[in-house]
Order: C-alpha cells, then sequence, then structure tokens
C-alpha cells in the first residue's frame, strides 16, 4: 500500500521552536503506542462461501504482507467458511488452505504458497530433469532490480531477487521464466540448455504514468483522478539544463504559459496557468516540495527605472535532485491548497535514496549562449543632424559614411560577449532495505553576455530515509544548503542598464575609445568615467562603466532542514507528519563610483553606497492521517484528513546615501573619502535607513475522501479550511474561510466490453468543481502607519480598514476525457470555465480622512480549453515518441464596480475603466467587457476632418494628447491568443535525438526602444527612409524622415506606431545523445554524451525583441520592451557518468 503523505499551502502567525518540538514529541509517542497496538497481525474475515483467492487477498490486505500464489491452481478449489477474529496469521492460513492440497511459507514480509508435496512434482518418466537456474536482473543502466519476481510460467514456483539483482530457483529446460517488476514490462525467456541468465528490464512508460503524485502529495491513480494533471519526469529537465529548471517545462504542459525572465542566468519565470485572475494579486503559481508549499519571490523584478533583475527561491532547487513534477492547472486539482490555490500548482517530489547497490553519478554540462533576438541596426549614417556632420552630437541622423569614418559598429558583435554557463552534479544513492541514503552536491557557475555579470551557485543536499519497528514506521531527515551570488542582474529599464548606451553610441563615433571606460585625473587624483556623448537626456552611461563601476551585488545563505515520520497503524492507516524549516541570509550592495551620474548619486560625484541585510523565515508544520482500503471487490475509499500551519517572515534593513562633496547641497559636512564603500563615509545628512519587514500565518484544517466503485465510477470530495493572519484583529467580522471541490470520473471502457481492449485500454469523462482563494495583501483589514521618507516621519493617515474581508474566490468547473488507443496513442482534452469574484482594488475615490481605500467588487472570467496528443510506438531497436500540446485561454473583465459602495461615505459608484499603469503613453486599462491585458494609448498625430495625418505647410506632423480615458486608442492585448508545442524524440539502440518546436499564437506587444532607436537614427528603419529620402504616409504625402521619427518616437513615443504582432514560432529545444556502453568499459561505468541546444531558431517574429520574454512578473509589465535584456540562444554539451 503507498504511503500517503500530505501538506498544504498556509501563512500565519508565529509558530515557536518549543511548540514544534511539543508536537514533534507528542506525535512519536503517539506512533510507539500505535506501533506496539499493531504489533502482530490480527485476522478479521466473517464471510460464507468465499473464494480461496478472494481470502487470501484479504489476509494480504489485512496483513500487510504479499502473498504469492498461482491463480489457476486455486481457482477450482471448493469456496471456504470463515470466522475469523482477532485470528493470527498462521491460524487464518491454515483454515483457508485446509483441504486444497497446499500449504504456506514465509520469507521475511513474502508468503508463498506451495504444494504440500513441493513446489514442483517429481519428474515424470522421459521427461526433463529439474536444473537449479541462476541469473542476475537489471534496469536499463545496468543498475540490479531487488525484488523482481522470477516465476516458472504456468506454475508457482517462484522467487524475488535479491540486493544485488541475483536470483536462483529449479525449472525444467523445457519451462518458461517470466520477470516482472514494477514500472517495468514483463519479460518471458525460454529455459532452454541455459542455465544462467542476464535480463535487462524495460521501462513501461505506460504503467509508470498510472500513478501520479496530486495535491498534499498524495498518490493516486491517474484514471481516478477528475481533473487533469500533468506528471513529467525529472529527466526532462536535468537532460537541458537552465539555471532556473523552471524554464525548462516550456512547452511540454498545455495549459501553462512560462516566460523566462529578461534578468538572464537564474532569473525569475513567469508562470501562470489558465489565465491571470485577480487585478490586484500576483498569477505565478504555487510551488511545492516534497509536499510542503514554498514561498514566493519578494520582487518580480524593475520595471520603467529601476533595472534590477530578480531571481526566485524556486530557482535555488537543484534538478538533478528532481525524481517527478507534477502540474496541477485546474483549482479542483489545487483545491486542498485553499487560499493559495486560485493560480494552480506546481508539485516537486525530489529523489530519496534506494536499496542495492551504491550508485554514484557525475554530469558535466558546459554551454554558450549569444542574444537570440536582435534590433536591427544601421550603419551607413554618421554622427550628426539634419544629414550633416556634428562630432558633438549623439544623434546618428549625420552624413553618409564613407570607409575612411565607418567603424561598422554593432553591439552585439563588439559590445556583448558570448556567456558561459557551466554546471557540475555529484550525486550519490546507497542503502538496504531498511536504510538508504541519498546525496547530491552541485555547483552552477554562469558568466553572462554583458562584461561583469555573474551568476553562480553551490548546493548540497543530504537525505536519510530509515524504516524500523517492522517497517511500520518510516522516518525521512533531509537537510539542504545553498549559497548563491549574483553580480549586475540587469532586466531592463533606463538607469544602470548598460544595453541603452550600446544601443545608442552613434554611428560616427570609435567605439574602441569607449571601450577605454576611465581615464585618470590628475586634479582629483582618481579615475573619472569616459563617456563623451552625454547623457541622452536619459542618464546614459558608458556601458563599461555600469558594469565595472556601478556594480550591483547579491549573496544568499539558504538553509533547509525537514523530518518526515510515518507510521503504519493498520494495514489501511497511516499517519504522518512533517515539519519543514527555510532561512534565507542575504546580503544586496550597490557601489557608485566617482563620476558616476549624478542624478543616480544623491548629487554626489564622489560616489554612493547602498547595504540591505534580509532574512526570509519559513516555517511549516502538518499532519496527515490517510486511510486506503478495499471493501470486497466493488468498493474502495482512500480518505485523509490533516492539517497545517505555515509561519513565514521577512525583516530587511537598509542603508544607503552619499559620499559627501563637503560643497554645494553637502555645504558643512566633511567630505568623505571617494569610492570608499562604507556606511561611516556616506554623509550623515543624506543617509537613509529603512527596517521593513512582514510577518504571515495560516493555520488550516483538511479534509478528502476519494470513492471507487467496481473501478469504474470515482467520486473525490475535498474541503479545506484556512484561518489566515490577515484577517487577525478585533474588528475582523471573519476569522476562516471554508474551500470546497468535488469531482467525478467514469472510465467509459469498464462500461462499454464490447470495445475490444486492444483497441481502447481507457476511455475516461471526468467532470469537477471548486471555490478556492487567491492569497491576501497584507494590512488591508488591519491597515498600519506607514512611514515617509521624505519627511522622515509617520503618515498621519491609514487605508480604510476593510474589517468584512472576503477572499478573492475562484469558482471553477472543468470538464474532460482522456483516452489511449492501440497502446501507442493517448488523448487528452479539457474544457475549463472559472469566474474570480470579490476582486480586490484600489479605485481611486478620493477619501479625506484616510489615505486611500479597497474595496472588493468586480469578477473577472476565464475559459478555455487543453490538449494534449501523445504516440509512442518501438520497431525493433527503433522507438519514436512524439506528443503535441495546444491551449487556449479567454479572459474578461465581466465586472469592475457596478452600483458598488463606498464604504466611507456610504453612497454607490460605478465604474468602468481603470488605469493599471504602463510605460508613458502606453497604459494598461481595464475595461468591463475587456480583458486583463488591454493596452491603449493616450496620445495620437494631429488628424483632419476626414481621419488622415496633418501635414501643415513646412511638411511637419505634430501630436495630440487624449484627454477622455473612453477615447484612448486600444492597441490590441498583451495576452496570447493560444500556445502550441511539438515534442519528438527517437532512440536507436544507443543513439538519442529529440526535439521541440513550440509557438505563442495572438497577442501584442510593445517596444519603446524600437521608439528611441528610431529617434536618434541607429535604427534600420531610419536609414532605410533616408535612403528613399522620405517616409510616405496618407497614401502619398512625404515627410522628412528625421521630422516624422521626431515626433512619432520622440517623448514617450506615440505607442500604435511600436505596436507588433506577438506571434512566434521557434525551434526551442534539440538534442543529440549517445550512451556508451558499461561492458565497453570494463563494467566500470556507463557513460552518456549529449550535444543539447535551447531556443536555437526563431522560426517566425515580426516583433524586434522576443515577445515571450519578460521584465517582470507583476500583471501589467507583460509585453513591454524599454530596453529590456535579450533572450538568448544556448548551445552546449553533457557527459554523465553513472558508477
Amino acid at each position: 500500500m503507498p504511503n500517503l503523505l500530505s501538506t498544504a499551502a498556509v501563512r500565519g502567525k508565529s509558530l515557536t521552536p518549543r511548540l514544534m518540538t511539543l508536537l514533534l514529541a507528542f506525535f512519536l509517542l503517539s506512533a510507539s503506542a500505535f506501533a506496539q497496538d499493531a504489533s502482530a497481525a490480527r485476522i478479521n474475515i466473517h464471510r460464507s462461501g468465499i473464494s480461496v483467492i478472494d481470502a487470501l487477498k484479504e489476509v494480504e490486505q489485512q496483513s500487510g504482507l504479499s502473498i504469492g500464489f498461482n491463480n489457476s491452481k486455486l481457482e477450482d478449489k471448493p469456496a471456504v467458511n470463515l470466522n475469523l477474529t482477532d485470528a493470527t496469521l498462521a491460524s487464518s492460513l491454515g483454515q483457508i488452505l485446509k483441504g486444497t492440497g497446499y500449504t504456506y511459507e514465509i520469507a521475511g514480509n513474502y508468503i508463498k504458497i506451495v504444494s504440500e508435496q513441493g513446489s514442483a512434482p517429481a519428474a515424470a518418466p522421459g521427461s526433463c530433469a529439474m536444473e537449479t537456474l541462476t541469473g542476475v536482473v537489471v534496469d536499463p543502466e545496468g543498475e540490479p532490480l531487488i525484488g523482481a519476481t522470477v516465476q516458472v510460467k504456468g506454475t508457482s514456483t517462484a522467487t524475488a531477487t535479491d540486493i544485488d539483482g541475483n536470483f536462483s530457483l529449479r525449472a525444467r529446460p523445457s519451462d518458461t521464466l517470466v520477470f516482472t517488476y514494477i514500472g517495468y514490462g514483463a519479460q518471458e525467456v525460454k529455459v532452454g540448455d541455459k542455465t544462467t541468465f542476464d535480463i535487462t528490464m524495460s521501462e513501461d512508460s505506460k504503467l509508470l504514468d498510472e500513478v501520479v503524485v496530486t495535491a498534499l502529495g498524495i498518490k493516486r491513480e491517474q484514471k481516478s483522478l477528475s481533473y487533469n494533471v500533468q506528471q513529467l519526469k525529472g529527466d526532462v529537465l536535468s537532460e537541458n539544463k537552465d539555471a532556473n529548471f523552471i524554464n525548462g517545462l516550456a512547452g511540454k504542459v498545455a495549459g501553462v504559459n512560462i516566460n523566462a525572465s529578461s534578468s538572464g542566468v537564474g532569473g525569475i519565470s513567469k508562470v501562470v496557468m489558465r489565465g491571470t485572475k485577480s487585478i490586484m494579486q500576483g498569477s505565478n503559481a504555487l510551488y511545492v516540495i516534497d509536499g510542503m508549499p514554498m514561498r514566493g519571490a519578494n520582487s518580480g523584478g524593475s520595471t520603467e527605472f529601476g533595472s534590477q533583475g530578480s531571481t526566485e527561491p524556486i530557482a535555488d532547487i537543484n534538478p538533478e535532485d528532481i525524481e517527478s513534477m507534477s502540474v496541477l492547472t485546474g483549482a479542483a486539482a489545487a483545491a486542498l491548497y485553499g487560499s493559495d490555490a486560485a493560480n494552480g500548482a506546481i508539485v516537486i517530489t525530489t529523489k530519496k535514496g534506494q536499496a542495492g547497490k551504491t550508485k554514484l553519478t557525475y554530469n558535466s554540462a558546459l554551454s554558450w549562449d549569444r542574444a537570440l533576438v536582435q534590433h536591427k541596426l544601421q550603419n551607413r549614417y554618421g554622427t550628426g543632424i539634419n544629414g550633416a556632420l556634428n562630432p558633438t552630437s549623439n544623434m546618428s541622423w549625420g552624413a553618409p559614411l564613407v570607409g575612411a569614418n565607418s567603424w561598422n559598429y554593432n553591439p552585439y558583435d563588439d559590445y556583448f560577449q558570448t556567456g558561459f554557463l557551466s554546471t557540475q552534479s555529484l550525486t550519490f544513492s546507497t542503502g538496504n532495505d531498511k536504510n538508504q541514503t541519498y546525496a547530491s552536491a552541485a555547483a552552477v557557475n554562469s558568466k553572462g553576455i554583458v562584461p561583469n555579470n555573474r551568476y553562480d551557485r553551490y548546493n548540497f543536499n543530504i537525505r536519510n530515509t530509515t524504516s524500523f519497528l517492522n517497517d511500520k514506521m518510516t522516518l525521512d531527515l533531509n537537510a539542504t544548503y545553498v549559497h548563491q551570488t549574483d553580480r549586475n542582474m540587469v532586466n531592463q529599464g533606463q538607469y544602470n542598464n548598460p544595453y541603452v548606451g550600446a544601443l545608442l553610441f552613434p554611428r560616427g563615433n570609435n567605439w574602441e575609445d569607449i571601450k577605454t571606460y576611465e581615464l585618470y585625473d590628475p586634479a582629483r587624483a582618481l579615475s573619472v568615467q569616459n563617456w563623451p556623448v552625454g547623457d541622452y537626456g536619459m542618464n546614459v552611461q558608458n556601458p563599461y562603466w555600469i558594469n565595472y563601476r556601478t556594480p550591483r551585488e547579491n549573496s544568499k545563505d539558504r538553509f533547509m532542514l525537514g523530518a518526515n515520520l510515518s507510521y503504519q497503524v493498520l494495514p489501511y492507516l497511516t499517519l504522518a507528519g512533517r515539519v519543514r524549516i527555510d532561512n534565507s541570509y542575504n546580503t544586496y550592495t550597490e557601489k557608485f563610483y566617482a563620476t558616476t551620474n549624478n542624478t543616480l548619486t544623491g548629487g554626489s560625484d564622489r560616489g554612493y553606497y547602498g547595504i540591505t541585510k534580509s532574512t526570509d523565515k519559513q516555517i511549516f508544520a502538518d499532519f496527515l492521517v490517510s486511510f486506503n482500503k478495499n471493501f470486497g471487490e466493488d468498493w474502495s475509499v482512500q480518505a485523509n484528513f490533516g492539517g497545517s500551519i505555515s509561519d513565514m517572515r521577512y525583516d530587511a534593513l537598509a542603508t544607503n546615501g552619499p559620499i559627501s562633496t563637503g560643497m554645494g547641497e553637502f555645504e558643512g559636512i566633511p567630505a568623505g573619502l571617494p569610492n570608499f564603500f562604507a556606511v561611516q563615509n556616506l554623509s550623515s545628512a543624506h543617509v537613509t535607513n529603512m527596517q521593513t519587514g512582514w510577518h504571515e500565518q495560516t493555520q488550516s484544517l483538511y479534509a478528502s475522501a476519494d470513492i471507487g466503485y467496481r473501478n469504474t465510477y470515482y467520486l473525490t470530495l475535498t474541503g479545506r479550511n484556512d484561518w489566515p493572519s490577515q484577517l487577525a484583529g478585533p474588528n475582523s467580522r471573519n476569522s476562516s474561510f471554508f474551500y470546497p471541490s468535488v469531482g467525478l470520473s467514469v472510465l467509459m471502457n469498464q462500461l462499454l466490453p464490447q470495445i475490444p481492449s486492444n483497441i481502447m485500454q481507457l476511455w475516461k469523462i471526468r467532470a469537477s468543481y471548486a471555490s478556492v482563494g487567491s492569497a491576501f495583501s497584507r494590512y488591508i483589514a488591519n491597515p498600519r502607519y506607514t512611514w515617509n521618507q521624505s519627511t522622515n516621519s509617520w503618515s498621519v493617515q491609514t487605508q480604510y480598514p476593510l474589517y468584512d474581508l472576503r477572499p478573492e474566490r475562484t469558482n471553477s468547473f472543468e470538464v474532460g476525457m482522456n483516452f489511449r488507443f492501440i497502446n501507442d496513442i493517448t488523448f487528452d482534452a479539457t474544457f475549463y470555465h472559472a469566474d474570480t469574484k470579490n476582486q480586490t482594488f484600489n479605485p481611486g475615490l478620493p477619501v479625506s480622512q484616510y489615505s486611500n481605500l479597497f474595496v472588493q467588487t468586480g469578477s473577472v472570467r476565464n475559459w478555455g480549453m487543453e490538449f494534449a496528443l501523445n504516440y509512442s510506438h518501438t520497431w525493433g531497436d527503433f522507438t519514436w515518441n512524439s506528443g503535441l500540446t495546444y491551449s487556449f485561454n479567454r479572459n474578461k473583465i465581466t465586472e469592475l464596480a457596478d452600483n458598488a459602495l463606498n464604504p466611507v461615505t456610504g453612497e454607490r459608484f460605478s465604474m468602468d475603466v481603470l488605469d493599471m499603469g504602463g510605460l508613458g503613453s502606453t497604459r494598461f486599462l481595464l475595461k468591463k467587457g475587456g480583458t486583463m491585458g488591454d493596452i491603449y494609448s493616450t496620445i495620437d498625430l494631429v488628424r483632419d476632418s476626414n481621419g488622415a495625418i496633418y501635414v501643415d505647410e513646412t511638411q511637419a506632423v505634430a501630436t495630440s494628447n487624449i484627454k477622455d480615458k473612453e477615447d484612448y486608442i486600444k492597441l490590441g492585448s498583451v495576452l496570447p491568443a493560444g500556445n502550441l508545442a511539438w515534442n519528438n524524440s527517437f532512440q536507436w539502440k544507443n543513439i538519442g535525438a529529440s526535439f521541440m518546436i513550440n509557438a505563442r499564437l495572438g497577442g501584442k506587444v510593445f517596444s519603446r526602444t524600437q521608439a528611441v532607436l528610431d529617434y536618434y537614427g541607429v535604427s534600420e528603419n531610419s536609414a532605410a527612409a533616408r535612403d528613399q529620402g522620405f517616409v510616405s504616409i496618407n497614401n502619398g504625402d512625404r515627410v522628412n524622415p528625421q521630422m516624422w521619427y521626431s515626433v512619432i518616437a520622440g517623448g514617450t513615443a506615440v505607442p500604435q506606431y511600436y505596436i507588433y504582432d506577438a506571434t512566434n514560432v521557434r525551434l526551442g529545444e534539440v538534442t543529440l545523445s549517445y550512451n556508451i556502453p558499461r561492458r565497453w568499459l570494463g563494467n566500470v561505468c556507463d557513460i552518456k554524451l549529449s550535444f543539447v541546444g535551447r531556443n536555437l531558431l526563431m522560426i517566425y517574429n515580426k516583433a524586434p525583441f522576443d515577445p515571450e520574454s519578460v521584465a517582470s512578473t507583476d500583471n501589467y509589465y507583460q509585453g513591454i520592451d524599454w530596453f529590456m535584456m535579450p533572450s538568448q540562444r544556448n548551445l552546449g554539451f553533457n557527459v554523465n557518468f553513472t558508477f
């Protein structure tokens, strides 16, 4: 019986170590008591006319032991009448087998039913004599399989392999041996004249897929699920490595949109399942490691100005430690996570030690990166304006370049470098049937595609699993340490972004001069920045100065400790409890050297320094009681009841400020030492000290029941109640919320036996409904006073308190079907529909006595379909696997505020438009009937009465701001219309190959970067217009190119001229591999060599940047390019050694 463990995602008040110790001690004492009560199996059977086979199965279930017998030998035996009450095992078996001619043998946890005259009768005259056969059974990698069954076909003679995979049994040359092992296809071998056998089992992917890990870590048969769960094996991620393994899921799971971060190696990923659901809350999925939820990132990445990239806690996980992942896209699948379930969940199961021969693996992966999608730039026109040379200008609208003054500058060749990623990992597994140990170490070292950008991570993990008390109790302990550093992780934005200066550098100037990014100033006795072309009105600096003289560095130490204790009270009842501690300690520094742009240094030309020390702490503890039992041949029940407590806190102390110059605004303050980065060297009057933090806790109880009838009908019921700390407070009207779900699945192939089983192995119809929540924002029900940094004082107002806080509740249903045809083809189809109500947002209403207020009104709808078609077949030594996934989601705002109540004034109000911000004149506006990704323009060119662009007598055009929001020009939606992926893998003997083509269909993106390139004359568009001599508008009017681009690309740009179709098709992954057999190397080890590539080719793309790359995981910055770092093409190779 599988061990059923669980957890849930929760947050809240403080759980002290003393309380945790008491809980754990109580659990251990309780488990010990259960152990004493169940020290000897007792059998209870009260049935008349029960068959011998059914009676043995009932004993097997009640005792927890495995019973081996031959059905054909026992099926004709007379039925027996049993009245067993607390009977011993020996007494029970004796009564069942009485008069059958059979008895039993017990070896460990295995009972073998054998003939009373012996397992094989004496040979008849003239027949072949019995012989002793020996051999070894191994897996495809040559590792021994422990406990594989070896049986003489058609008889009860059988044995099991030992710890080294060896077996021995007696059989005749005319016999056939049958080899079976869970997860592997059965093999039949004729004995003949052989006495020794070397058997290599082959994995049966269809069997491996039958059991999946669901919410709370509960394992269930896939055929019984009433919702969509997609499971992937860990080697899918380890083959084609990414420092953040989440990016490796792209294209492999239907209904999941995964956007890699422009922050580069190790950057945060945006993972959205089944659409954006919340106006104010995030949309990223929940991550769960071994049943325990992991906290999310504290920052989604900077946007317009900051340019600071971001990583996330899940990126710290070593992909080599991952056994499998289950993707729970629907609300019903993730319902047991309650208030964190609306966005779906990715449930990760990590590796444990394996009993048997010690296994050591070493993997080395090296890869090189280059920019994938590059802006099209010109080198035909030089520095200047209006077609004339002007060496002091920073624009490239000058005269045509000739050989003597053409430097052929290209930032992608002359500034960007080839990035490098090295991943080295070592894993170790050993153990016996009582104790197993797994350990791993890994190092990820990366050099970015821009100078002085680095990401390094070191992982150390150890895990031990021990069984005792006759294998009834299992203790699983694990510890992980991660040390991660990064330097100059840039995503986009204009400040401290080297990409800006590299792209805009005047084409008539020599880039070699800029590589000397600092020059020594004898008057100041220090080196100063060399950047003669100015700041472009955007605080642009020498890109190399930004790389080397404004470093931003982060260092993190993370410690994760976990304990999992389970006890099998009865064969069908298990009690389990877990505790996990996850603490991170971070130090972030920024050092801006003297002569860095004064806007960024607080007005100082001596430098600027900032340091932030922060801690993230999470304690999670849960318990689960699991019941799993069959009642006769018709009914099965799997039920779980548990509770959890999650305690998370974040604390940060930041100090930053300029170094005093002793002059100007620093008058009267002693001058500090230039470029000495220490807190005591900062200007005392300008230094800022800021302490921030938060503390959350959620306590939960939950239960689930899965009821099966005749292996055909399955009913699933779940319920969870959360007590979140966000509701704490004397005036809160609610203290908890309840989240239910229900599901039903029917196996039609069981109901329609006339369908040949060799044609259709599975036809399942399923349906489910769930009501789940989104995590609450802090301080809505219990607001606090905020600190005003500009005045160095506390604010005198708080936001309006929502004492009647309700959850943003997502009510969702899905229906679907799953098919398996002719053993080779599977097809899954799902339709879903979800309404997220009680949207919590700030409507921007005037409230004099409060700083602002939130209302709970409005609704967002998402509906769509998911399809997955897979084919797998083997012809001799050749195997082909092919998978096609397609999904689409339709998002609609069904209500914003319709006759909603203003809680401050008591008046009713309605609103049809909500401005969520954006970039300049490109705004995200939410409107009733629109989508969560709609973008609008607040500006247009002046037009005449016929709608044509107005051209004045000087052949000039002009812009006009649009005043009324209702008249803003809709540019489209950044949300995709659909996602498609096609995966293929091929295996011929020891040679393997695979590729993936994935596509995003529909949607729009905006590039303000392209506008600025046009404005400064460095784009190919501007050069092509100069080549032609004009820009044609209004079907014939001709406009001067520089004048045209100075208008549509100047300021914040006219967005409608820089909107692009986001449809793109790419060669997402390619692998070529060869397995060197162990026997070629004297049976020392196996070696696998692989060539790997990611993002190799953009087959179709009309945008000037990668539409799938995002700078921020926030809801309202997807599809915006503001000097966003380019996505990367990756080529490399892997070498894997298995000893």
